[in-house]
């Protein structure tokens, strides 16, 4: 059985989304069924009933979620989906000239997953924009480890 992986993206300036993007292109390569829609409301990811969940987020303000992404995590915490156990992955892009707010968006994903019972399969990818302006490229080891994990 093939595993059916949805990918919800936040982002202020896109480079979330062309990592998202690019890990759905990754990720149907290794032979997944993969979802991803920049703008997924609640009810459409509850409909697609996913197998495995991967948000890629940046950070915004001070260590905020992206304003496109606040409604369907506020809307996760109002009612949550029986997930307990469903596995997740986390894409954070942020910059470490912040302190302590970096990948702070990451996290709240995280924290997120905790609440619902999502199992997080790896740990954390931190992209920094700092350090790097191919995030894309720099998301590609991760990505694979991910695919190798959800193929096995």
């Amino acid at each position: 059985m093939t595993m059916n992986v949805v990918i919800v993206s936040g982002t202020v300036f896109g480079a979330a989304e062309e990592v998202a993007h690019h890990a759905a292109e990754v990720l149907t390569e290794a032979g997944l069924d993969v979802t991803y829609k920049p703008r997924l409301a609640y009810s459409e990811l509850l409909a697609l009933q996913p197998d495995v969940l991967l948000f890629v987020t940046s950070t915004t303000g001070m260590g905020e979620l992206p304003e496109n992404l606040q409604p369907l995590v506020e809307r996760l915490r109002e009612q949550p989906p029986q997930w307990a156990g469903l596995l997740g992955a986390v894409i954070a892009l942020g910059d470490a000239c912040y302190g302590e707010d970096f990948c702070a968006g990451g996290e709240a994903i995280r924290e997120l997953y905790k609440e619902l019972g999502v199992v997080e399969l790896q740990d954390m990818l931190r992209l920094d924009a700092s350090e790097t302006v191919t995030p894309v490229e720099d998301a590609e080891p991760w990505l694979a480890d991910l695919a190798a994990n959800l193929t096995v």
